[in-house]
C-alpha cells in the first residue's frame, strides 16, 4: 500500500490532497478496501477476514466534505481522511506532538508489542503511529467518531503493522467495567491528546483515565493549554497522578505529560 512506503522526509504534516465527492478516500487498487467500510482480499468479495471484524462496524458520518490530510511519522506516509465539521475528525496540536514524542522515543518507551489504549482517538494519527511502532492499539471515541476512526486505521495499518489496531466505543465515565474489565482489560500505556478543552465533561475524562490505569500502567497525555479550565483540570489531574512534564511546544502551547496513578 502506497501509505507504507518508507521516507527520509522529516516527521509531521505534509499537505492535504483532493478530497472524493462522497466523503470516501479511494480504495487501493489492490481491493483491500471497499466503500462500504469492510476489507476483503484481492478477487474475492465474499470473505472476510477474521482478523478485522472488529474493524468493520463502522461507517463514517456522511459530512459534506472531507480532505486527505498527509503526515510523516516514523518513516511511514500517513493519509488521514478529515472533516472541519466535527471536533473528533481533525487533528489537533496535542495529536501532532504525541506522534512526535513516541516516534522519537520508541525504544525507550519499548512499543513494540505494548497494550495500549488511546482516548478519545478521533481521526487516529496517534494510534496509528503507536501501532506502526508495534503497539497492539485499541483507539476509543464516541459511536459518531468511529466510522472514520475504522477508516483511517484500515487504510494506513492493513498490511502495513504487526497488530492490527481495535477501535471500540468508550463514553466517557460510562460502563467502563462492563465494556473494560480490569480482570480482562489491561494496557502498558493510555494515550490521550487534546482531550482537554472547553466541555461538561472534564469529571468524567479524569475518572476514565484512573479507572484505566493500574498499576505499572503509564499514561502519555498531550494538550493545548487554551482555557483557564484546562490548568484546573490539570491540577485535580495532578492530585491522583504522579505527574513528569515530559516536553513543551511553545509555537503550539501544547504541553506533554507523563503520569502514573497515584496507589496510596
Amino acid at each position: 500500500m502506497d501509505v507504507c512506503l518508507s521516507s527520509e522526509q522529516q516527521p509531521g504534516r505534509l499537505g492535504k490532497g483532493p478530497s472524493t465527492p462522497d466523503g470516501w478516500l479511494e480504495a487501493e487498487e489492490e481491493g483491500d478496501l471497499h466503500k462500504d467500510g469492510t476489507s476483503r482480499p484481492p478477487g474475492d468479495s465474499n470473505k472476510i477476514e477474521p482478523s478485522l471484524q472488529s474493524l468493520q462496524k463502522f461507517i463514517p458520518t456522511d459530512y459534506a466534505s472531507y480532505t486527505q490530510e498527509h503526515y510523516l511519522f516514523a518513516g511511514k506516509k500517513i493519509v488521514i481522511q478529515e472533516s472541519i465539521e466535527s471536533y473528533g475528525t481533525v487533528v489537533w496540536p496535542g495529536a501532532m506532538a504525541l506522534c512526535q514524542y513516541l516516534e522519537e522515543h520508541a525504544e525507550e518507551l519499548n512499543l513494540q508489542d505494548a497494550k495500549i489504549l488511546e482516548i478519545g482517538a478521533g481521526p487516529g494519527l496517534v494510534s496509528i503511529v503507536a501501532s506502526v511502532l508495534g503497539g497492539q492499539v485499541t483507539a476509543t471515541d464516541l459511536p459518531d467518531v468511529l466510522g472514520n476512526l475504522q477508516y483511517n486505521l484500515l487504510k494506513n495499518t492493513l498490511k502495513c503493522t504487526a497488530h492490527l489496531p481495535e477501535v471500540k466505543e468508550l463514553v466517557w465515565g460510562e460502563d467502563l467495567e462492563q465494556n473494560f474489565p480490569k480482570s480482562t482489560f489491561y494496557y502498558d500505556y493510555v494515550l490521550a491528546s487534546d482531550v482537554v478543552y472547553h466541555h461538561y465533561f472534564l469529571d468524567k475524562l479524569l475518572a476514565t483515565m484512573v479507572y484505566l490505569c493500574q498499576p505499572g500502567t503509564v499514561l502519555l497525555w498531550a494538550n493545548k493549554f487554551r482555557f483557564s479550565t484546562d490548568y484546573e483540570f490539570l491540577d485535580k489531574f495532578k492530585q491522583v497522578f504522579d505527574t513528569t512534564l515530559l516536553a513543551e511546544f511553545p509555537e503550539s502551547s501544547v504541553k506533554l505529560f507523563k503520569a502514573v496513578l497515584r496507589w496510596d
